[in-house]
């Protein structure tokens, strides 16, 4: 039974799995989260699936790590996360986080390159290689698992629904694109490649979003992801039409 901490609401009792081929991750994230706030951890390892099943039997939970406070059961670590006013109850998940990881390394490896080419910080070249950069992390993602991507691409690209195979095409025209367009060769071939897919793209997300007014998560990031399909899914298709015109523009004069 949880040790009654009534007394002491510095304390918490965590319940957490402690086997000998597994340590639940989650145990030890709830174990670091209630340290951090200042609480002093009466940790209770399960060591075996008989005595885990026990615990959950008698404390009717169906998972854990299980938190005690003053006595009173908190939950797992979501729930911890929540009581702490770390993540809102209501969260549906939704997150720009790794667009905006993703784009923020683009960013610093563009100015990476600008710096060794060029011994400063920022060019016009620097914009070119952080929308190609952008490109090849963005194919790298979706890669990762090209199934899942291309059934949530499914949901809203224009061309895809037309012809399914798009969706498998669609990472390695984006990915070998912003490879060409990083080292600058083969201008004739990146550039329109990119503008196709940039205006298939741009002119899907618009008519799935404001048109259709459609709320969906972007496969820009790869299957399964939880980013919203909105603004900043239109704003990377607009950026690879605007590189591939310019480049296009240069190629010809």
């Amino acid at each position: 039974m949880p040790k009654d901490t009534t007394q002491d609401d510095r304390t918490a009792v965590l319940y957490r799995m402690v086997m000998p081929g597994h340590t639940c991750p989650f145990g030890l994230k709830s174990k670091d989260l209630l340290e951090r706030e200042g609480f002093r951890v009466e940790d209770h390892p399960l060591r075996t699936r008989e005595e885990t099943d026990a615990f959950k039997r008698e404390h009717d939970v169906k998972t854990t790590p299980q938190t005690f406070i003053d006595g009173e059961r908190v939950g797992g670590y979501d729930a911890l996360q929540v009581h702490f006013g770390k993540k809102d109850a209501n969260d549906n998940g939704l997150s720009y986080t790794p667009v905006i990881a993703l784009f923020s390394v683009a960013a610093l490896t563009a100015i990476a390159f600008t710096w060794y080419a060029f011994a400063t910080l920022f060019t016009w070249q620097t914009l070119g290689w952080f929308v190609s950069i952008s490109m090849i992390l963005l194919g790298l993602q979706k890669l990762k698992d090209i199934e899942s991507f291309s059934t949530m691409f499914l949901n809203y690209d224009l061309l895809a629904k037309r012809w399914i195979r798009y969706g498998y095409v669609y990472p390695f025209v984006e990915a070998g694109a912003g490879i060409l367009m990083t080292a600058m060769v083969a201008t004739w071939l990146s550039a329109p490649a990119a503008l196709f897919i940039g205006t298939v793209g741009a002119v899907s997300v618009f008519k799935a979003v404001y048109v259709d007014k459609r709320e969906l998560k972007c496969a820009c990031v790869g299957g399964n992801s939880n980013v919203p399909l909105g603004f900043v899914s239109l704003t990377e298709n607009l950026g690879m039409m605007g590189m591939s015109l310019v480049m296009l523009g240069l190629l010809f004069t």
